[in-house]
């Protein structure tokens, strides 16, 4: 055993804000059975936004040793783009894994723990450190499913798939993607953060009149903005945007000066409208809030996450000529109307640090 207080390293994925959503109850969980817990946490997200998620110290390394994928918006993926950036990244991997060994040598962590990049735990197979991986998905499956076919991705995918092997497990979460091409695969429930009841206080805060309904617009990490300026009203409802759009409309409301952690917002809202997510899908349901949702063009993911949400939230689809054209009346006024079903419970978070806690403790 290492001496001192145990030493964990982090990566999470800045491929929207997703992959924090699901490590962050864990990292908190973990800390409060190990309050000595040392925590260095890579990740291109900013310091403040992890600040948001993650209630334990940590230390902050703002780099990325992963890119997921390169996107046009939220909802379409760049794929020439994505195939160079992985070209690049490959054309000298044993180089980068070298350099990823030493890294943790230097830290000298006893565990890496990453969603979902595959260089920490291939530089932690090298330094002989143990690592597990947590997700819903898995950046090989992802990049066979796009580019499998093409004559130069061979190499490429059996370097990412040599470094999923080398962790001594992957916490496949639920939802999440069957991964039948990975060994070691350990299936945990959801994780989700559950929000505090604040709607009275948002309400104040908006001025809300008594039959006014939130709507809250949350499409997550990567840009994707919305014309709500042009969208017809709709009576009773306020849609709460982000600042950032700058868009002015009688009825919305910018969501950050409410201060509110997004789980929060979700509690006080009537609905959210997002695209297939892991976050927003399982903190939307956890929390029993209804959601609309559009389908992303080509994503493999979203399937498992569109099933899983049918069994447990109120929801629906629409269309994205919907969603742009804002006719969303009739798509909420059904939404209001089914039945609630029983909440599911994020047990994801307890069996991911029983996972972890014996890597750090023994």
């Amino acid at each position: 055993m290492m001496p001192g207080p145990p030493h964990l390293f982090v990566d999470i994925s800045a491929h929207g804000f997703g992959h924090l959503a699901q490590a962050a109850p864990v990292l908190n969980r973990l800390a409060r059975q190990l309050p000595e817990l040392r925590i260095t946490l890579r990740s291109a997200l900013p310091t403040s936004r992890l600040q948001t998620r993650l209630v334990t110290p940590f230390r902050h390394l703002a780099e990325s040793s992963d890119f997921g994928y390169v996107m046009y918006d939220a909802m379409r993926v760049d794929l020439e783009a994505t195939a160079r950036a992985y070209r690049t990244q490959h054309a000298d991997w044993e180089a980068r894994v070298d350099r990823e060994a030493r890294l943790l040598d230097e830290l000298q962590p006893r565990l890496v723990f990453s969603d979902v990049a595959y260089l920490p735990l291939a530089g932690a197979k090298r330094a002989g450190i143990p690592a597990l991986a947590m997700c819903s998905l898995n950046w090989a499956g992802l990049f066979a499913y796009f580019f499998a076919n093409e004559p130069w991705a061979a190499p490429i995918l059996e370097q990412m798939m040599a470094a999923y092997h080398g962790a001594k497990c992957f916490l496949r979460l639920t939802p999440g993607m069957a991964m039948t091409e990975l060994s070691r695969v350990c299936p945990i429930g959801p994780v989700a953060d559950l929000g505090k009841d604040c709607r009275q206080a948002v309400r104040a805060q908006l001025r809300c009149a008594s039959d006014e309904r939130l709507v809250l617009i949350a499409f997550g990490g990567v840009s994707q903005q919305l014309p709500i300026a042009n969208w017809p009203r709709i009576a009773g409802v306020r849609w709460l945007i982000p600042q950032d759009w700058q868009v002015t409309h009688p009825n919305a409301s910018n969501f950050e000066p409410l201060d509110r952690p997004m789980t929060d917002l979700l509690c006080a809202v009537d609905a959210v409208v997002a695209k297939p997510g892991y976050g927003t899908f399982t903190e939307a349901a956890c929390n029993g809030t209804p959601i609309l949702y559009v389908r992303r063009h080509d994503w493999p993911e979203q399937d498992c996450l569109i099933d899983w949400l049918h069994r447990h939230a109120r929801c629906r689809e629409i269309s994205t000529a919907d969603l742009l054209a804002g006719h969303l009346r009739e798509a909420l006024a059904c939404l209001w109307q089914q039945a609630a079903p029983a909440l599911p419970w994020p047990s994801g978070a307890e069996e991911a640090a029983a996972a972890l806690l014996p890597w750090l403790t023994d």
